[in-house]
């Protein structure tokens, strides 16, 4: 298998300063020179701002309604927003020792931060403030949401030099609740995590969230989760309790019930996050990360216009 040319600079041995220079060139030049048009951004955020009011038609928000002018028209309108120069973005994103693995070209921690800062960087440009929560076993940290280079930079400089956690559950649905208090205008949120926890308890804290925000689910996967490779007895150790055990990979019935499990698993997950209303983006630590993104938001940026396009249509 080729190593990709835009592989996730490794935080481990790496100094946070090179580590940023890395991911700003990455993404102001390469990302940049693969996306174009009007969004540049990962989604196209609604604006705050009121405008006209049209009739209702299929397809539309229905939190867009107004209700006064409903009323008084007696057939069901919407409120158009105008695009907002200013948004707010908040990332949080998934520290936990589950994201210290990696079988690939990086551990799943690398492309988090990557993540996380390439979000920063594209929602930037326009003056959108930036806001983080880092979610660890050891509990979770907040940086506010401010504007300006200067703070993105620093918030991100910070991520990146967060030790690595310490052994412990990661407490996924609290983080994300904590940030739909935290996020009181409507913007852009975004969740980087491997989602390893129970869908059941994180399932009704995103869709909390994607009900006020533009929600992206960003999924962090390592191919050693999916299949398992023949290599003898593997000893294999889980990061948040320390729990150790010898898994004979020579067996092709074990490998088999591994990998159908890991589909049933990934599954729950996609159903989950459908559920909840957020985007779903996966990133792979042996696949091209960038090439993801720029796949991802040009499907974002299509299913918006078709959308648009049908509502001009009737």
């Amino acid at each position: 298998m080729e190593t990709p040319s835009n592989v996730p600079p490794r935080t481990a041995g790496t100094g946070p300063d090179e580590v940023l220079r890395r991911l700003d060139l990455a993404v102001s030049h390469k990302l940049d020179g693969l996306l174009h048009g009007e969004y540049q951004g990962l989604v196209p955020g609604h604006g705050s701002e009121l405008g006209e009011t049209r009739m209702y038609q299929a397809g539309d928000d229905v939190r867009r309604i107004d209700w006064n002018v409903t009323a008084r028209l007696q057939e069901p309108h919407v409120r158009d927003s105008i695009a907002d120069r200013e948004l707010e973005t908040w990332v949080i994103t998934d520290l936990g020792a589950s994201m210290d693995f990696g079988t690939a070209w990086c551990e799943k921690r690398d492309l988090a931060i990557s993540a996380t800062a390439a979000v920063g960087f594209l929602t930037n440009r326009t003056g959108n403030r930036f806001g983080n929560v880092t979610v660890q076993g050891s509990g979770t940290k907040v940086v506010p949401a401010k504007g300006g280079r200067t703070h993105l930079m620093s918030t991100l400089h910070r991520l990146t030099s967060t030790p690595r956690s310490p052994q412990g559950v990661t407490d996924l649905p609290t983080a994300i609740l904590r940030t739909s208090a935290l996020a009181r205008r409507r913007g852009l949120a975004v969740v980087v995590s491997d989602f390893l926890g129970d869908p059941q308890a994180w399932g009704p804290a995103l869709r909390r969230l994607a009900t006020r925000h533009e929600t992206i689910a960003v999924e962090i996967v390592d191919p050693r989760e999916l299949t398992l490779p023949d290599v003898g007895v593997l000893s294999i150790v889980d990061p948040s309790t320390g729990e150790t055990r010898e898994v004979p990979t020579a067996s092709k019935k074990l490998r088999d019930k591994y990998a159908a499990a890991a589909l049933d698993q990934r599954t729950a997950f996609a159903g989950a996050i459908r559920a909840s209303g957020a985007d779903h983006l996966i990133l792979r630590t042996d696949q091209d990360w960038l090439l993801d993104i720029v796949r991802f938001v040009s499907s974002r940026r299509e299913r918006v216009h078709a959308r648009r396009a049908g509502w001009e249509a009737r």
